[in-house]
């Protein structure tokens, strides 16, 4: 029989026996649509991490000192007691980065972890949950903050440590409704400040919103909340290629400032947005090493059944085969035409389990902030596993019925 021939009398199978073909396959389509969906979550989550959340936190072509290292998560008891006993990052220290990177756009210190959250008030109005940062004026060039009313942070602020407050679009919406807040007085904290200025939106990034923000002179932030939580010193370089160079530099002067021996540990961080990948990824790893378990034993399971429903089959079609047999077709035409079976089969389910991966997929970013992005390495690898599970369990049929006896066949009612 020629290729063509046994594809399409395979596939004729699968269409005159429609409903069987579907619970055959139900094993593979489930598993395969598992690996497909899944992985689209991860890393459409992954990339809108890169994207979105790092650089939101961080800054684009930027990185931290800080006092602690964004991988805290991952610490055992003996690592965060040791972490925890890091000093604060001083004023000090902050001024020391601004002399040795003179050719970065931007150096600010910011009030770091932990962030306090507290309502900002207007007469009868509150909002609530919102991030209260402290921030010398460099700091707003580095984030990419644009003032869309009023003016914003500026070093006589600082210096004078005005009680004065940039609100993030959401909380000025939310408080003001239509009332221009620009001169407005609220209450943060339970301290009175007055509004000069109103950030541009910065969107929504896996539902939590970075416009529920209000950002104020740091040195009034730390006569409210004091100088532990002054964590972060933040740099901006002028493109990419400079931030290698820019970090070099900025722990060398660190250590100077502390007083470090060559070999002694660095008691600080020095880190990017890529830290924040990297630690993200390391959590999605978790879950990628489930998956292959899970699909595996989907597929071991739906192979099995193709094996079974294939087995029956030869046993349906015990007589057909004995005609083929009588009117000259060899042993390797039997088994190429049930193996071509087992594959047409498992192939499809493979196609149709890729279709509902890509629509689950699809209707979870949809419906939640979850992002998904479809990775064609896993359709390629979910269409070949398919056509391997057919292989793989459709052989032992296949030989089972080029094995007959025509004339034994031929007997068969």
């Amino acid at each position: 029989m020629l290729p063509l021939d046994v594809l399409f009398t395979a596939l004729a199978e699968i269409r005159a026996n429609k409903l069987r073909s579907f619970f055959t396959l139900l094993g593979i389509i489930v598993s395969v649509a598992f690996l497909v969906a899944v992985v689209a979550v991860i890393q459409g989550m992954n990339a809108y991490v890169k994207e979105n959340v790092a650089n939101s936190l961080i800054g684009s072509n930027a990185f931290q000192v800080r006092r602690v290292p964004i991988q805290i998560g991952f610490f055992d008891d003996e690592a965060w007691k040791r972490v925890s006993r890091r000093p604060v990052i001083t004023r000090a220290e902050y001024e020391a980065l601004r002399a040795a990177l003179p050719d970065a756009r931007a150096v600010a210190l910011s009030s770091g972890f932990p962030t306090p959250l507290s309502d900002v008030q207007w007469h009868a109005r509150a909002v609530g949950d919102v991030t209260i940062r402290g921030i010398t004026p460099p700091y707003q060039e580095v984030q990419d903050y644009r003032t869309i009313k009023g003016r914003p942070l500026t070093e006589l602020d600082e210096t004078q440590r005005r009680a004065v407050v940039v609100l993030g679009l959401e909380v000025a919406d939310k408080l003001f409704e239509g009332t221009e807040p620009v001169g407005e007085e609220v209450r943060l904290g339970g301290e009175r400040f007055e509004v000069i200025g109103v950030l541009a939106s910065k969107g929504r990034v896996l539902g939590q919103s970075f416009d529920a923000i209000a950002l104020v002179p740091l040195s009034r932030y730390e006569m409210i909340y004091g100088r532990r939580s002054t964590t972060a010193i933040s740099v901006k370089m002028g493109d990419a290629a400079g931030i290698a160079d820019g970090m070099a530099r900025a722990e060398e002067t660190m250590r100077l400032a502390r007083h470090l021996r060559p070999g002694q540990e660095s008691n600080f961080s020095v880190e990017t947005a890529d830290a924040l990948v990297s630690f993200w990824k390391s959590l999605t790893a978790v879950l990628f090493s489930v998956v292959p378990a899970v699909v595996a034993i989907g597929v071991v399971v739906g192979g099995i059944v193709i094996m079974n429903i294939m087995l029956m089959v030869v046993t349906e079609r015990t007589r057909e085969i004995g005609i083929r047999k009588a009117v000259g077709a060899r042993a390797r035409d039997i088994e190429r035409q049930f193996l071509a079976e087992a594959i047409a089969l498992s192939l499809a389910g493979g196609v149709l389990g890729v279709l509902c991966g890509w629509a689950f997929a699809t209707l979870v970013s949809l419906a939640s902030p979850l992002p998904a992005r479809i990775s064609w390495w896993s359709v390629t690898l979910a269409v070949l596993l398919g056509a391997g599970v057919g292989v793989l369990f459709g052989v032992y049929p296949a030989r089972r019925a080029s094995r007959l006896d025509p004339i034994t066949a031929l007997r068969a009612e």
